[in-house]
């Protein structure tokens, strides 16, 4: 019987892990301070697993270093490489001995990962044949082959039928050089070209292979930490509900996995998946990671009335297309339990939207989303993208103005990311615009420079903005909801626990809500860490802030 072993690079870099930046959250452990590893339940391989497990006779098991990393109190590997070394190397996975192993590797910060895995595979599973898939086998085969010569084959696209395929195989290496989804060293180097082989019919997989997973263990995750308001105590899971994205968002890449075209799981079939995620494992909130969930928005309406009927609640971390966010709709997700969205607006210039992002929305239709949000109680963080190619100073200092005009709960400032696949990565590779290594690039790193700004300016003016649009000019704290405004300053002050601005904007909201001592002890703390931190000095300086 096939034994097949999925692996789970860790989403961060070596080097963010052990010294995050800055700019980035960071995880307290008694080992120190780390970069903090998102843990989100890998979708992807729980399909792969459902499906091939439908068709033929194999046995699965999945480790994810993610969850791995993010239970480890200390680390003291001088390498992810020694680490996943010594992992793999246990008696647990000896024993099993895998005949096939795939490795998962959604986004270029895993790539170093994925490649030390693949050795170490090799080293430790010698008879083992090992394979990889999603966005950067995808996107970055001829540079992984160059690079290793450890993979039998990568998979290009979506890959439940072409593992299938494989598993099936009486002459696996031949089937590899024969499927045109099959991407190998030798088709590589000889120009060949590949082919998606898509599951047109959703339903056709199978309730998801959750039960490969210790789903408690995910419970854990540092990410749902950053929402504010996302209820911890009720337990939640993840669901795509489709796949594929027709629009042309210049910064995206989920097309060279899943196409253009978009395919669905049919509403009964959501119904039914929902009912068991809720009678197996006491699910209460979906978090949905569709990346186009507004496409129809009467399939929206009929999914809203299943959460309803099934007393279920909701959550969208990939944000929803704004131009659908009218207030019928958010009225309709505000009634079952929706409490915070996350609003696209990712810029303020309408020439970078129009002309360089390609986005399918207007300035004009930002500001009543946010101001209907804010009537009917739902917190709103505004997602913005800085320092793409093609875009000034000008630019972002339109951004900078438009975004003074709105009054959200919380703006995310994020640095855009040159995605493998996507036509922001092609333009900034055409133009020479690449600094440092793109593939630790991770949304707090920039990695772009042209004739306008420098990699060193957008990450300073990404974090000055970040400070001036969440603190100094706070949309809660200058309407006087002092209690929201204390909220969001204390998630902040747990992301980053020398943070000398929110601790300060922190004091006065205590202060406003007639807490004289609170406010105190957070203003001596804030004048503690200005005392003895030039970084936050310079900042207090720069805002002409008297901490």
């Amino acid at each position: 019987m096939e034994k097949i072993l999925f692996i789970v690079p860790p989403h961060i870099t070596f080097e963010h892990f052990i010294k995050p930046t800055y700019n980035a959250r960071i995880i307290q452990k008694k080992g120190g301070d780390f970069g903090r590893v998102l843990t989100d339940i890998p979708l992807g391989v729980l399909s792969l697993s459902s499906y091939v497990k439908k068709h033929a006779t194999v046995e699965t098991k999945v480790v994810d270093f993610n969850v791995v990393l993010n239970k480890l109190e200390n680390f003291n590997f001088p390498s992810f490489a020694d680490f996943f070394r010594d992992f793999l190397s246990s008696p647990e996975w000896q024993e099993y001995n895998p005949s096939l192993i795939g490795i998962s590797a959604l986004f270029a910060p895993s790539y170093d990962s994925m490649r030390d895995i693949a050795q170490c595979c090799r080293e430790v599973f010698p008879g083992a044949m090992i394979v990889a898939g999603g966005g950067v086998p995808t996107n970055m085969y001829g540079e992984i082959f160059r690079e290793s010569t450890c993979f039998d084959a990568l998979c290009f696209g979506e890959g439940e039928k072409p593992l299938l395929g494989l598993v099936q195989a009486k002459d696996k290496f031949r089937y590899l050089e024969e499927n045109s989804s099959w991407i190998t060293r030798k088709k590589a180097e000889t120009g060949q070209s590949f082919q998606f082989d898509f599951i047109e019919d959703l339903d056709e997989i199978p309730f998801f292979d959750y039960d490969i997973l210790d789903i408690e263990e995910y419970e854990l995750n540092p990410t749902i930490s950053a929402y504010l308001f996302i209820d911890k105590t009720k337990k939640s899971m993840p669901s795509m509900t489709s796949r594929g994205c027709v629009f042309h968002c210049c910064f995206c890449s989920v097309h060279t996995v899943h196409g253009r075209r978009i395919r669905y799981y049919s509403t009964s079939r959501i119904r039914e998946d929902f009912i068991r995620l809720k009678d197996r494992y006491g699910i209460q909130k979906i978090i949905f990671q569709d990346d186009h969930f507004m496409a129809d928005k009467k399939r929206v309406y009929e999914i809203i009335n299943i959460l309803r009927e099934l007393q279920l609640t909701a959550f969208f971390p990939n944000s929803l297309a704004l131009f659908a966010l009218d207030r019928e709709m958010l009225a309709a997700l505000k009634s079952v339990g929706v409490d915070q969205l996350i609003l696209a607006a990712e810029s303020g210039s309408k020439r970078v939207l129009k002309e360089i992002m390609h986005k399918p929305i207007n300035l004009a239709m930002i500001k009543p989303a946010v101001d209907i949000c804010r009537e009917i109680e739902i917190y709103t963080d505004v997602n913005i993208l800085i320092g793409l190619p093609g875009e000034t100073k000008l630019d972002i200092e339109e951004t900078r103005s438009f975004l003074k005009t709105i009054s959200p709960n919380w703006f995310r400032i994020n640095i855009a990311t040159p995605l493998v696949g996507s036509e922001m990565f092609e333009v900034a590779v055409k133009n020479k615009h690449l600094r440092d290594d793109y593939k630790s690039a991770d949304f707090k790193k920039a990695v772009i420079e042209t004739e306008d700004f420098s990699a060193k300016d957008i990450e300073e003016l990404s974090y000055f903005l970040n400070l001036e649009l969440n603190f100094v000019e706070n949309s809660d704290f200058r309407l006087g909801n002092y209690e929201m405004a204390l909220k969001g300053f204390e998630n902040a002050i747990k992301a980053k626990s020398d943070h000398a601005l929110a601790f300060y904007y922190a004091a006065k909201c205590h202060e406003k809500l007639g807490d004289v001592a609170r406010a105190n002890q957070y203003r001596n703390i804030a004048q503690a860490i200005v005392a003895e931190n030039p970084f936050w000095r310079n900042y207090a300086n720069m805002f002409k802030i008297s901490i």
